[in-house]
């Protein structure tokens, strides 16, 4: 960031009222939406910098508005469960004894079947059975506690 920049940057902080009236219908081509200080203060300093250095990225400005409306992490997919090297090939049927009770799940293309219920991950079946969360390849054999995928 120059010099000039951070000195106006800076200099926005100290202004009065009237100053940055005027300094907004600079920027902004028209008259400011409210007359408090601290609104104007930040904007203004967001577009100065922005003038001077660009703006940001859209999916940036996408997901920057969507977490100030409150959402936690809208713009960031959901990886889909057990969808990777490590998932069963689909027709394959699982099976596991759990307190002595023999329990089968097969692989669909897109999920798990148990009992017929869908489930779309191992861990949602395990869950089911136990009552308690558990890693799905865990419970079911595939991998050991701890382990690394």
């Amino acid at each position: 960031m120059s010099i000039s920049v951070l000195r106006q940057v800076t200099a926005i902080q100290t202004m009065e009222g009237a100053k940055l009236r005027q300094m907004w219908k600079e920027y902004f081509e028209g008259d400011p939406p409210t007359n408090n200080k601290g609104f104007l203060a930040k904007r203004l300093a967001y577009r100065i910098q922005e003038l001077a250095l660009g703006v940001l990225p859209v999916p940036v400005e996408e997901r920057l508005g969507s977490l100030a409306d409150g959402n936690k992490d809208p713009v960031k997919p959901k990886a889909e469960p057990d969808q990777g090297k490590n998932r069963p090939i689909p027709g394959t049927c699982l099976i596991r004894e759990w307190k002595g009770v023999e329990h089968c799940c097969n692989v669909l293309e897109d999920g798990f079947e148990y009992q017929g219920r869908k489930f779309r991950s191992l861990s949602a079946v395990a869950n089911a059975i136990t009552g308690t969360r558990w890693n799905g390849h865990v419970f079911w054999g595939m991998r050991r506690q701890g382990e690394k995928v």
